[in-house]
């Protein structure tokens, strides 16, 4: 069950409006790496966990993350508080509104022209949220590691953010959210590392022979020998064994019935190249009709 306070978890000061920064804004609404993103992934996490640690764990950071929306969804509204009324009283003149709408880098048409200043479930493009920002495969290991990566995303968003804004109460609420971000990496990591046997992620063991090799695939260069192809648990292999199967020859190969085998047959026959003529082709008539026309006094 849900509930909703009325007070915002961060306290929300906006010095002036600025249609063109809730613009922006809206990134982090209804954007891949946003705060409505972010919830749905750790609810539909939670509600099929079976851990029950984790399960609260990510309903607590889901119910978080709402709240964030709430805080981003109300500086959107802040910012283009003034630009709302103006707009639905219709107090500018034509050109006028399309100044401010694409002035100076404003570009704020999607907050005010398609949804009359409010925020919209878009990102700062004007591209509407999607599920498919939700990359769940209903397993902890794999799960928590993408949730780690998601939170180190926002926040890499909320830094360039508060880089694009000097105003202070705009700058401590995107604060506020980046700094949460960091904690729930934190908890995140703990959930994963908590689990015994974390990785490889899934329950089928690998095949040693091809999971500690690291595979020098590019040429050209003498080989930068580092932690990721030559430490711990990984051995770099300079040539890589082509096919890799020892008993194959590197060709697909497939089992096919008598039947298939003869109808696959008569279509190859069917449509065989005759390798023995030269067709002349459409391109070349035409260049030849160009060069006649040239040709011509």
């Amino acid at each position: 069950m849900f509930m909703h306070n009325k007070r915002l978890q961060y306290t929300v000061r906006v010095s002036e409006t600025d249609p063109g920064l809730a613009n922006l804004l809206l990134e982090q609404f209804g954007g891949p790496q946003g705060e409505l993103a972010a919830a749905m992934r750790y609810f539909t996490q939670a509600v099929a966990e079976e851990d029950p640690g984790r399960k609260d764990m990510l309903y607590d950071i889901a119910t978080e993350e709402l709240s964030h929306l709430e805080v981003i969804g109300t500086i959107v509204a802040m910012l283009n508080r003034g630009a709302k009324g103006e707009l639905a009283e219709a107090v500018d003149e034509q050109a006028e509104l399309y100044r401010k709408l694409n002035g100076a880098g404003n570009d704020s048409h999607v907050t005010q022209v398609l949804y009359g200043g409010g925020p919209a479930l878009t990102n700062s493009g004007g591209v509407p949220w999607t599920a498919a920002y939700i990359d769940s495969i209903g397993e902890p290991t794999a799960d928590l590691r993408s949730n780690i990566a998601a939170e180190a995303r926002a926040k890499i968003i909320y830094e360039r953010l508060m880089n694009v804004t000097d105003d202070p109460g705009v700058r401590e609420a995107l604060g506020f959210l980046m700094t949460r971000e960091i904690a729930h990496q934190k908890s995140f990591e703990k959930a994963l590392y908590s689990i015994s046997g974390n990785f490889p992620p899934g329950k089928l063991p690998p095949v040693p022979e091809f999971s500690d090799a690291y595979f020098k695939m590019s040429r050209g260069a003498p080989v930068v020998q580092a932690p990721w192809n030559s430490g711990t648990g990984l051995e770099l292999v300079e040539e890589p064994p082509i096919p890799a199967d020892p008993g194959g020859d590197g060709s697909a190969s497939v089992q096919l019935s008598d039947v298939e085998l003869a109808t696959l047959q008569a279509m190859k026959e069917r449509q065989a190249s005759d390798t023995a003529t030269d067709p002349r082709t459409g391109a070349e008539l035409g260049e030849m009709g160009a060069q006649d026309e040239e040709s011509t006094p």
